[in-house]
């Protein structure tokens, strides 16, 4: 199934929520404590951007061919406007969690939760107080970075 990244945002803000953190929130606990509304979303790495001048790009896998995982992720239907698109979207954030040794170096904040075998069924279909046992950082030595170069969208001045 397509769907868009980014939930409506909380309390009238105007950016899309693209992560999900605080899982106690009552804005998320109504989505994750469903199973029928919790989704993975495949992935084959992700990126992680340094906070110093100019900024670099680190990309994340869990090995140099790429191979696929998935993201925890939670998705619900809304209606309304998304970009020059009116009607009725599916909308998902994925979930983020304390980053790992290897991540941390980087992006000191989170992390993506990330999925492997069994672990997607379990997110799927288990009781909440199982599923929410998955959001924890992925082991560090079962990652690599596949990529570093500098971000090209930024003009040195």
């Amino acid at each position: 199934v397509t769907m868009r990244w980014g939930f409506p945002p909380a309390g009238g803000g105007k950016r899309p929520v693209t992560n999900v953190r605080n899982l106690s929130s009552n804005y998320w606990r109504g989505w994750l404590d469903q199973p029928r509304f919790r989704c993975v979303v495949p992935a084959t790495s992700f990126v992680e951007y340094t906070d110093t001048q100019p900024k670099v790009a680190h990309w994340f896998a869990l090995a140099d061919d790429r191979p696929v995982f998935c993201f925890a992720g939670i998705w619900r239907p809304w209606t309304g406007t998304r970009g020059k698109e009116e009607g009725t979207h599916l909308l998902f954030p994925i979930l983020t969690t304390e980053p790992n040794v290897l991540t941390s170096e980087i992006h000191g904040e989170a992390m993506p939760v990330m999925l492997t075998g069994d672990q997607m069924e379990t997110w799927l279909e288990a009781p909440t107080e199982d599923a929410v046992k998955l959001v924890r950082p992925y082991p560090g030595e079962k990652m690599k970075i596949v990529l570093s170069r500098p971000r090209e969208d930024i003009i040195a001045g």
